[in-house]
């Protein structure tokens, strides 16, 4: 559009609603405030966040005598492209929480805040409110607190209906309490947690099956998930935090727990051998839990081999704890009444080659 002579020419003209910012804002307001615990300091709206570490008040429990701070960034990847295509908002703000806050609990660490970043083609502030609410509902069940974020409106960069999103965490651990793997040990068991479904990570290769090869329809009804497609894909990454930390206050003199694994990106496999000491591999046995029926309709229909499988997608278990094997029973159980469903999967033992996992 070209402006006549002496016209004005507005930000809105160039594809930016300042407006449409504000209303956005005022919208989330509530969904910020309802993740603040006493810890948080000053207004909503400031130029930055701020968030008290350590208190002498009586109002809070726990005082740190030696804290380290954690941090960490992670986005959703292309779930995001299915929550476009069913123009479902409100669940990928969940997934964007766990992906950060699962990382930042495997050093024994608890989330202290949240922050996000959305980018987009054109706000709309009932879209983006809808974003924000799985933001701070992931939050919520984080234990974090949702102290700020920045959304930005860049036409020339994202096409009609498109968007991004990334998510930073912030969260403490009592230095001696730090886990590194260096207690782990040959026999330590090895206990998987159930995942919620696909998470947020394979979704390139899930999608190349269903929509490019299959033909199929995020509506299309899938007799094996009892639902359509793009619910099961939109399942929320599950949060591990609050039994994680549960477990941990359990134990809060022995070292039983002694490693924990967030299985994401390149599965098991690529994974779990991160927190095992050098010298160290991890016996797995294939059947000690049940594959759920999403991996078994992907690998069914790419077809899909069994090791690109387990180096692509979490195959159902979505969290690993290393414990000692005089509590294995113990903390399944606590586990369990956390409302995990945890499996035993194998245990730890000495190398004797290059390979950091063997199936049994």
């Amino acid at each position: 559009m070209t402006a006549k002579k002496n016209e004005f020419v507005t930000y809105k003209q160039a594809g930016v609603d300042i407006d449409a910012g504000d209303t956005m804002v005022d919208n989330i307001k509530h969904l910020c405030a309802r993740t603040y615990s006493p810890r948080v300091l000053g207004k909503y709206g400031a130029f930055a966040g701020l968030f008290r570490l350590d208190f002498n008040e009586k109002l809070f429990a726990r005082n740190y005598k030696e804290p380290v701070l954690i941090a960490c960034t992670d986005g959703v990847g292309t779930k995001i492209k299915i929550a476009a295509q069913m123009k479902k908002y409100d669940t990928v703000g969940i997934d964007l929480v766990a992906m950060n806050v699962n990382d930042l609990i495997v050093q024994g660490g608890e989330p202290l805040f949240f922050l996000d970043y959305l980018a987009v083609h054109k706000l709309d502030p009932e879209i983006t409110t809808a974003m924000v609410k799985g933001i701070s509902d992931g939050c919520l069940q984080a234990g974090a607190a949702l102290l700020g974020g920045e959304t930005a409106e860049m036409p020339s960069v994202y096409a009609p209906g498109e968007f991004d999103m990334a998510g930073f965490a912030v969260g403490v651990v009592e230095r001696g309490h730090m886990l590194d793997s260096a207690s782990v040990r040959p026999g330590d068991s090895i206990i998987g947690l159930a995942s919620s479904g696909v998470h947020s990570n394979g979704y390139a290769l899930a999608r190349k099956i269903c929509f490019d090869k299959l033909g199929l329809s995020p509506n299309d009804q899938i007799p094996e998930f009892g639902r359509t497609l793009g619910e099961e894909l939109l399942e929320p990454t599950r949060i591990y935090v609050k039994s994680v930390l549960g477990l941990l206050k359990q134990y809060k003199v022995k070292r039983v727990v002694k490693a924990m694994s967030h299985i994401t990106g390149s599965g098991l496999p690529g994974n779990l051998p991160r927190v095992l000491p050098d010298g160290m591999i991890a016996k797995i046995k294939r059947d000690s839990w049940p594959i759920p029926p999403i991996f078994q309709f992907l690998a069914k229909h790419g077809p899909v081999e069994p090791v690109e499988m387990l180096n692509v997608f979490n195959m159902g278990i979505g969290y690993v704890i290393v414990v000692g094997p005089a509590f294995t029973r113990a903390v399944m159980a606590h586990l369990r009444a956390l409302g995990e469903k945890p499996f035993f999967l194998g245990k730890v033992k000495k190398a004797a080659g290059e390979s950091r996992i063997e199936w049994a």
